[in-house]
């Protein structure tokens, strides 16, 4: 099976160890680290990064990414100490090992219109944080998230074109195109010169529910088939969403995620497995 095959593991559990006793059954080498016991990983000391380090050689499991909570505030709160709260993950992000942060690119009260002083405002936040991640020698993964600057496949698109580079590369989330109501074949053809980084989530256009990677209308197949032949080598996050976990309140603005069932280790592994199906029907080993 394909070998860089990562997940959002504290759907499985609150307990990382937990976590990491079902990737290992999984034989899943990585995590997308986001939820680590009570605490966010952005508010980790260094003793505990440090000590999940510990357990993560322990168990055998790498960081693909950090999975951060950054640019997932309003442009209308103030920016200095969510840019240290930044700092912060960057820090964390060298103890864990890896080079990706996840992140967003800001909500505001405006709903799906935004301004050009507005839109000005976002990439002047981003590009300081690209500077930093620069001299960190670290890469921000931007996140197409619902209600976000960056929700749109166009407004993905603009901030590629304008801030992509060493330091600024694309998450494509086939689950979240859908709720915004965007058709994900075009989606993934507009920014899939950008594409270094998947999640493996899907969701019906209807009513926005999220279903197993295959199931619903994120054309998951298609996405994964057009990226693999050409010659793609990123990881494959796992973030099934198929229930309820530890934190999902803190993660959501609205509540509907938060009427399904509970998740844990056998939502998750209904995750991998359609994954799987998905990898083995298009030839990838």
């Amino acid at each position: 099976m394909y070998s860089k095959i990562s997940g959002f593991s504290d759907e499985i559990a609150a307990n990382v160890e937990e976590q990491f006793r079902a990737l290992n059954k999984l034989k899943i080498s990585y995590f997308e680290p986001r939820g680590i016991g009570e605490k966010n990983i952005a508010s980790l000391t260094d003793e505990e990064a440090y000590e999940l380090k510990a357990l993560m050689e322990r168990y055998g499991i790498k960081a693909s990414s950090i999975g951060s909570p950054i640019g997932k505030i309003r442009l209308e709160e103030p920016f200095e100490p969510h840019f240290a709260l930044f700092q912060r993950v960057v820090k964390i992000a060298g103890i864990l090992d890896t080079r990706y942060i996840r992140m967003f690119s800001f909500y505001h009260e405006g709903g799906d219109v935004w301004t050009p002083e507005e839109r000005q405002e976002v990439l002047g936040r981003l590009c300081r944080m690209i500077d930093y991640a620069a001299s960190a020698d670290v890469v921000l993964l931007h996140e197409n998230e619902k209600g976000i600057y960056g929700d749109t496949a166009d407004r993905c698109a603009d901030l590629m074109k304008e801030l992509y580079g060493d330091h600024f590369q694309a998450v494509f989330d086939p689950a979240n195109f859908v709720q915004c109501g965007q058709d994900t074949r075009y989606a993934y053809e507009l920014l899939r010169d950008y594409i270094v980084y998947m999640h493996i989530k899907d969701a019906f256009l209807a009513d926005g529910r999220v279903v197993p990677a295959g199931a619903g209308d994120g054309n998951v197949e298609y996405v994964l088939r057009a990226l693999f032949d050409r010659g793609y080598e990123g990881y494959l996050s796992l973030e099934p969403h198929l229930g309820t976990f530890a934190g999902l309140k803190d993660l959501e603005l609205d509540d509907k995620m938060l009427d399904l069932p509970e998740g844990g280790e056998g939502t998750f592994t209904l995750a991998y497995r359609a994954l799987c199906g998905i990898l083995e029907k298009i030839g990838v080993r």
